[in-house]
């Protein structure tokens, strides 16, 4: 069912066309920086965009610029989890993990959970009770489960989801293991969680 669902969403994103995706993009943005959680945030592990995804790539810059610390994963495929290194310029960029641009290893920049404030996350599909719908690596559950907000001690982190309208549907099955999303950000509203 999930494979399903998610290969539907894809198709809906997918098919948004070029002129109306960078519209949706910006109203995203705007909404995304106007929000409390994100001004407050001094540090803020982000996630490369890829194919169609919600383009997190100009934001970069401007999250670096406004004097907050970035922060970007690195998959581990070896240990399927995801490893997190600060960034303090997008050239530090290259290919890794499905062609993502990922951080190379930077000696002295690795960070954990409890560096980050601010975590925005992607998925394929989410729905108003923030579950989330990932590309089935569960990568992203690993990394905030329970069991490792508990080992960095940490109560909670905030999560965010950039979405397109398109893919925000009525319930999105999810099990006990999956990530909730506190709020989800499209390019009509914001949806707490």
């Amino acid at each position: 069912m999930k494979k399903r669902l998610r290969e539907k969403l894809l198709k809906r994103r997918d098919a948004i066309p070029p002129e109306l995706k960078s519209a949706k993009e910006s109203a995203i943005e705007d909404r995304l920086f106007s929000q409390d959680i994100f001004k407050k945030a001094r540090s803020i592990l982000l996630y490369v965009s890829f194919r169609s995804e919600v383009d997190t790539r100009k934001y970069l810059h401007d999250i670096i610029k406004l004097g907050k610390k970035l922060v970007l994963p690195l998959v581990d495929t070896r240990h399927k989890v995801l490893k997190l290194y600060e960034i303090k310029n997008p050239d530090e960029l290259e290919p890794g993990y499905m062609g993502i641009l990922e951080p190379g290893i930077l000696r002295y920049r690795r960070c954990s959970l409890k560096d980050i404030d601010l975590v925005i996350i992607p998925g394929t599909g989410f729905d108003p009770n923030g579950n989330r719908l990932g590309y089935g690596g569960g990568y992203y559950d690993k990394l905030l489960s329970m069991e490792a907000r508990e080992l960095a001690e940490i109560d909670h982190i905030t999560t965010v989801a950039l979405a397109f309208e398109e893919q925000i549907g009525e319930e999105i099955p999810s099990e006990p293991h999956d990530i909730k999303v506190d709020m989800i950000v499209t390019d009509e509203r914001i949806i707490t969680c």
